[in-house]
């Protein structure tokens, strides 16, 4: 490589660490704005110009979503009965944040499960109508969920779901765009390493857990962050699907507290910032499965 060549590779070099850094700071600026807003007072919120730094750090935004309402931390309902056992009460802000994180891990344990079966099967097994389900998922993949919320609704009711966190998780499992996804990294997998599977003696389900699994990590890792993001940030399913104060996720529950009161932006940042915290944790831990996996999928085309 001559001296021209190196030149011009380091130009690009620099000239697309600014490029991605620009649209680093664009992403991140939300975020900071929401985190540091959450930290001003009511003045300086709304000063007609930006305070980019907060002059003066005050809790009174945390000390109000915490002190609003109280919950009890939990619920247990014995099954066919009435009765209830209920946890210590807490500011009701921590039972909606522990309402919506076990929401988006079961959603996400759940459909990273079924999905990965599903996919694994749609890809390696040969089957009756092996092609017209995976059409009908792929159609389905195309249908506004308004559509079938009535049928929902009315499912989660005959099951005695309805008002329960269950009847937002559920709907969630059987994504077909998990599926699909999954389907797609399945394909890869070498048929050869499935048949000395076999010839070692090992049945369908060790031959998933020990050969498929491992191969597809990457994609599940994506479809990981996919689901805990989508079942988060559904709003509409959970304002259908729930009622009660207790059962409030914490989006519904900072919208109920701001519908009581006047407009107050530094209840909303506070509750925003706590709200993120969850989801910063599932990507820094999922970040290197995720990143492999849009490159996988990337290079597959």
């Amino acid at each position: 490589m001559n001296q021209s060549n190196m030149n011009r590779t380091g130009i690009y070099k620099v000239v697309s660490v600014i490029i991605i850094g620009i649209f680093a700071f664009l992403f991140a600026f939300p975020l900071y704005w929401i985190i540091t807003g959450s930290f001003k007072t009511p003045a300086a919120i709304n000063a007609p110009a930006p305070q980019w730094w907060p002059s003066e750090f005050v809790m009174d935004n945390y000390q109000k979503l915490f002190s609003r309402q109280v919950a009890p931390l939990w619920e247990f309902h014995i099954p066919f009965t009435e009765a209830v056992f209920a946890g210590p009460e807490v500011p009701a802000a921590l039972r909606w944040l522990l309402n919506t994180v076990f929401m988006g891990v079961m959603s996400m344990i759940l459909t990273c499960v079924t999905a990965a079966m599903a996919g694994y099967a749609l890809a390696k097994k040969r089957f009756l109508g092996r092609t017209i389900v995976f059409s009908l998922i792929v159609c389905a993949m195309a249908l506004p969920k308004q559509v079938i919320l009535i049928p929902l609704l009315r499912e989660m009711s005959s099951l005695e779901l309805y008002n329960t966190i269950w009847a937002v998780i559920f709907p969630i499992v059987g994504w077909p765009f998990g599926v699909f996804l999954m389907k797609q990294f399945a394909e890869g997998i070498p048929g050869e390493m499935m048949e000395a599977a076999k010839i070692d003696g090992a049945g369908e389900w060790k031959t998933f857990y020990t050969i498929a699994l491992p191969l597809i990590k990457p994609g599940i890792g994506a479809l990981a962050i996919f689901t805990f993001i989508n079942s988060w940030n559904d709003y509409f399913m959970q304002l259908i699907m729930l009622s009660s104060t207790n059962n409030l996720t914490i989006s519904l529950g900072i919208a109920k507290l701001q519908a009581e009161n006047a407009t107050d932006f530094g209840l909303i940042m506070a509750g925003a910032s706590l709200a993120a915290i969850p989801i910063i944790i599932i990507f820094l831990i999922f970040q290197k499965y995720f990143t492999k996996g849009i490159t996988m999928g990337a290079v597959k085309g």
